[in-house]
């Protein structure tokens, strides 16, 4: 089981990935890259060429501002007081004492009985034949 100081460290990371949100980094990716340009097409021997896709109007929705920057304020330096020392006091245990273990009494067992199995005969099988006989659970021939 995982201990209560790693317990709250998980919780926070969870909570800070679900409070932080990558839009505004998106946002930045999109507005700072260029449109990629259209490969050149190859002409490959043995292939129609490929029709040019006919082109797309432009979108005439405004832009958003660009995003405005976030100043982080500063955080003061601050110097903690020396960690105490611990000391753990030696302990002495006193010695572990001498465990003797039972003897266990010597028991015989009264000898098992013979189990005879009676021979047992069975009746020989009905003669099935193999050849066209149609199985009762199988479907009935398509007609024809």
């Amino acid at each position: 089981m995982a201990s209560s100081a790693s317990m709250f460290a998980m919780i926070m990371a969870c909570a800070l990935l679900l409070a932080c949100s990558t839009c505004h980094a998106a946002r930045n990716l999109a507005d700072t890259t260029p449109a990629a340009a259209a490969p050149a097409a190859s002409a490959v021997p043995g292939l129609p060429a490929v029709p040019a896709l006919p082109a797309v109007p432009t979108d005439t929705v405004t832009l958003m501002p660009p995003m405005p920057s976030v100043t982080v304020p500063t955080v003061p330096q601050v110097t903690l007081p020396p960690m105490p020392a611990i000391v753990v006091p030696k302990a002495v245990l006193p010695p572990m004492p001498k465990v003797t273990l039972p003897t266990v009494p010597q028991v015989t067992m009264a000898p098992m009985p013979a189990i005879v199995v009676p021979k047992v005969t069975l009746p020989p099988l009905p003669f099935v034949p193999s050849v066209n006989v149609p199985m009762p659970f199988a479907a009935p021939p398509p007609s024809a």
